[in-house]
């Protein structure tokens, strides 16, 4: 078992700490908080071992999990490192893609690992569907949230987007060509509503639109290819595969048959893969924990965080 720590005990810290102590693969020693107070009371409730200083936490860990605001995860990743620890990163990796740069030199010189917290790889829909993504040419997402205070420290785009960034740049084989994009700032001091159209130079286009300001959840991502089209219902868990295939020769009665101008008949026909239920952050946590034992690559890796939080600033960097 590895021996893990946390730094920062906020909303999401305390999920990675619950989650931490359950595992298997790691032994949970306990975590820092720069509010003395609010550390004191995860304390006394949880059992959790606080520790009063960064450096005593690091010190008593092989896996130090960054759970604290953005702005801090580069000098918290640094320090760790420099101790030879390995490090799990929330994201975005970190404020600007020079730290993120830094970061990944630093770890290859010191020879630790990394993994940056793009929790949605590990969405069972978008699991279960992931193998038949091929080659798409169109991607169009939308993830909408309700007002809440918590994240409207960053845009939108580092808040919520970046997710789809990931998702896309993972299967998207092909580099950045252009991109346009617009954001409006309605309630905060950032955008609270982006859109961005993002274009690779293998001619696949994607479309994504983010908001914290929408009256109801959504967060869906579809997929469109030469003879398929995906959807993934990242919040409900849900995904949609619809195929299309020559059309046999005699259709049976329930057969779904499209015909074209030219008169080229196809047959539409759906293949929904089984969604398995699983916890995502602890899935990411312990795959982590399985790269650092097994010595393999990070499902999330640092260049992946660092290539996520490039183009969400060539996004920001247009508004």
């Amino acid at each position: 078992m590895l021996k893990a720590g946390v730094l920062g005990a906020g909303h999401l810290g305390k999920i990675h700490l619950r989650l931490l102590n359950q595992s298997e693969k790691y032994d949970l020693i306990g975590f820092y908080d720069a509010d003395e107070t609010n550390a004191k009371k995860i304390e006394t409730e949880f059992g959790y071992k606080y520790f009063n200083t960064i450096e005593g936490l690091i010190d008593a860990v092989d896996v130090v999990n960054i759970v604290t605001p953005t702005l801090s995860h580069y000098e918290c990743a640094k320090l760790a490192i420099s101790k030879g620890k390995h490090i799990f990163i929330e994201k975005p990796i970190t404020n600007t893609v020079e730290e993120a740069e830094t970061i990944r030199t630093l770890v290859a010189e010191n020879n630790v690992k990394g993994q940056v917290g793009h929790v949605e790889r590990f969405n069972p829909a978008f699991k279960a569907v992931k193998h038949q993504i091929d080659n798409p040419m169109f991607i169009e997402t939308h993830r909408l949230a309700e007002f809440n205070p918590r994240g409207t420290d960053v845009p939108v785009v580092l808040d919520l987007m970046i997710h789809d960034i990931d998702i896309i740049l993972s299967v998207v084989n092909s580099k950045v060509k252009n991109i346009s994009a617009s954001g409006v700032s309605v309630i905060s001091d950032t955008p609270d509503i982006a859109n961005a159209r993002i274009e690779f130079e293998n001619g696949c286009v994607a479309n994504l639109t983010a908001s914290r300001i929408s009256l109801k959840n959504m967060r869906k991502t579809r997929f469109f290819q030469k003879d398929a089209y995906i959807s993934v219902d990242f919040l409900e868990k849900k995904c949609e595969v619809v195929k299309m295939k020559d059309a046999p020769a005699s259709p049976g009665d329930f057969d779904m048959i499209l015909q074209n101008a030219e008169g080229v008949k196809k047959q539409i026909y759906f293949d929904n893969p089984e969604v398995s239920d699983n916890n995502a952050i602890l899935d990411e946590l312990e795959t982590f924990a399985d790269a650092i034992n097994n010595n393999t690559t990070p499902i999330v890796t640092l260049h992946d965080g660092t290539e996520a939080l490039r183009v969400a600033t060539m996004i920001i960097d247009q508004f």
